[in-house]
């Protein structure tokens, strides 16, 4: 199905569906009048086969394309890392080791709107976080999570950040029970309704990666986790994939589910997963896309939300999870395509 504006192509997809189903796009329009085309490219008949396709209706909405116009990312000062590494914007992780919550996100978002720049920030403390692997942890009960997720809030207050809500947390929802399920999917609904209240806030739901759920399965989980309070969802967090595979998946998600945009973790897919697709400091990979907004069709930001260098767990000769590894930081850079 190709959907036109103007004779300009705003949707070609593949419809699969032999029942009804909603296909969305978004693009730029101007005030006034505008023609709109659907077309079936590949319409078939033979004596036991008619295939035709079937348009119930057409909605337009306002929606806005990317938020925070013109926004520059924070870059926090560090030291001791990869100088190449060291260069770039990356995101700031906040979880049980922060201490007082909203000192620490405030102290932070304060530096970034002193800069004139906006933080990525990562809220990481969902109860059973990572359902106890190598970066287990979280709040004790859900309602330890409600009240940490209200004072990372007001640490932001009324001023510009971007918020990544609990990476692996949607995709990986498969190890818990169903009740913990539903539990973990009404926290990020509640988390992604606190945060987005700020208008300057704009929130980002864990998208997971091209290999790991199908876009049916996170198509029905996202809405369920708060999507229609969120901008969108955050793919390849901490993980290797390739570029080209993200944003055709992010752009069939954002499709499948309506008015949603994405981010896409760049910090680590410079050549893409290893050829066994290890997720765990797997060797000879290399710095992605340098962070910033790029061209892609409903693709908000390139962000580095995993800390390059810094380990996956104990797993290949690393550390422990979230530990700089300057070894494994060195070959990041050294083998970077920039």
């Amino acid at each position: 199905m190709i959907v036109a504006v103007d004779g300009h192509v705003a949707l070609d997809v593949s419809v699969t569906a032999t029942s009804w189903t909603n296909y969305a796009a978004d693009l730029p329009l101007n005030d006034g009048s505008h023609a709109l085309s659907v077309r079936f490219a590949n319409d078939f008949k033979s004596s036991t086969c008619d295939r035709n396709l079937l348009v119930d209706r057409i909605q337009l909405t306002s929606v806005a394309a990317r938020p925070l116009p013109g926004a520059s990312l924070y870059m926090a000062p560090v030291s001791g890392i990869n100088a190449k590494i060291a260069a770039q914007p990356q995101a700031l992780w906040f979880g049980g080791w922060s201490g007082d919550v909203r000192t620490a996100v405030n102290s932070v978002v304060s530096a970034a709107a002193a800069a004139g720049r906006v933080p990525v920030l990562v809220a990481y403390n969902v109860p059973q976080r990572d359902c106890g692997s190598y970066s287990a942890g979280g709040s004790s009960s859900a309602d330890a999570y409600r009240t940490w997720i209200r004072a990372f809030a007001a640490g932001i207050g009324s001023r510009r950040a971007i918020v990544i809500v609990e990476p692996d947390s949607i995709a990986g929802l498969d190890c818990l029970d169903a009740t913990d399920r539903q539990t973990r999917l009404s926290l990020l609904a509640d988390a992604t309704r606190v945060l987005a209240a700020s208008a300057n806030t704009v929130v980002y739901l864990d998208g997971g990666h091209d290999a790991w759920q199908p876009v049916s399965a996170m198509a029905s989980r996202l809405p369920q986790a708060g999507m229609p309070d969120a901008q969108g969802f955050a793919l390849n967090v901490s993980n290797f994939r390739a570029q080209a595979g993200l944003v055709s998946y992010g752009q069939q998600l954002a499709a499948a589910i309506g008015v949603a945009h994405f981010v896409i973790d760049t910090s680590r897919n410079g050549l893409g997963p290893s050829p066994d697709g290890q997720w765990c400091n797997p060797p000879g990979r290399a710095l992605g896309a340098k962070p910033g907004t790029p061209s892609a069709y409903r693709q908000d930001w390139n962000l580095w939300i995993k800390r390059p260098g810094e380990s996956d767990g104990p797993c290949n000769g690393g550390p422990a999870a979230g530990v700089y590894w300057p070894s494994y930081a060195d070959g990041l850079a050294s083998r970077a395509p920039w």
